[in-house]
């Protein structure tokens, strides 16, 4: 019998699909390569590890690509397309978008659209689309922090009381201190996103007209506030949370 060797497209392929899968596994185990140090997570509250926007702003770019390309890639290898190595290189590409950084997206956009206008037009649904998961993760980490204050109001009332459980209020100020960790780390992958579409902004400049920058630049600000906003209330948090000391 004569085994055939495989051909570069079939190695490609096959290389494409293994990395996509291995990087997007380790995303969903919460491998310390990609995540760096989770210490304390399992204590933070489930409302910022779960549900649709825990998802967006918890990864790195790098996990947002590989989870995304993973499934465009294997979506390519079940269909019934002629150019499965192609098809497949364009899912992992698409899927990471400006997650990626600035250069990376605009060739990205590029290959897609001819004119700069198409490619802004585009950016600025992109934009409109994460400002959605922003005021949608606002609206979770705002009901989070409420009771995170109300949990500091009442073990500050218990420690000028002096009748405080050292054990419980430590182990929810534990909590706490998870929930604004996972914050911060949303709010830094928030900001990179906005610092990147403002790249992409600024070297569409030297194609687009004034009037169609200036659209995706409003768009970008817009983002920018409502990541800013944020960002004012975690800081509240933390500094409220860091004035309590426990004997």
């Amino acid at each position: 019998m004569t085994i055939r060797a495989p051909s570069f497209k079939q190695l490609l392929l096959s290389t494409a699909v293994a990395s996509a899968l291995f990087i997007s596994g380790c995303a969903s185990t919460g491998s310390s390569l990609l995540n760096g140090n989770n210490s304390g997570s399992q204590t933070a509250d489930p409302r910022l590890t779960q549900g649709n926007d825990a998802e967006f702003f918890n990864k790195s770019g790098l996990q947002a690509c590989a989870a995304g390309a993973a499934v465009g890639v294997m979506s390519c290898m079940l269909s019934g397309t002629s150019n499965r190595t192609q098809c497949a290189i364009i899912a992992g590409v698409s899927a990471c978008g400006v997650a990626m950084g600035a250069n990376y997206y605009l060739d990205q956009r590029r290959s897609e659209y001819a004119s700069s206008a198409e490619r802004l037009a585009v950016m600025s649904q992109d934009i409109q689309e994460d400002t959605q998961k922003v005021i949608a993760r606002t609206e979770t980490a705002r009901q989070v922090m409420s009771e995170d204050r109300q949990r500091i109001e009442r073990i500050e009332q218990e420690i000028a009381e002096q009748r405080v459980d050292q054990e419980t209020a430590q182990r929810e100020l534990a909590g706490i201190d998870s929930n604004i960790d996972i914050l911060r780390r949303d709010l830094s992958n928030m900001q990179k996103s906005v610092t990147e579409y403002e790249e992409v902004a600024q070297l569409e400049r030297q194609e687009a007209t004034p009037a169609e920058v200036q659209q995706v630049e409003q768009e970008i600000e817009v983002m920018n506030q409502q990541v800013l906003a944020l960002q004012q209330e975690v800081d509240d948090l933390y500094s409220m949370r860091s004035a309590i000391t426990l004997g």
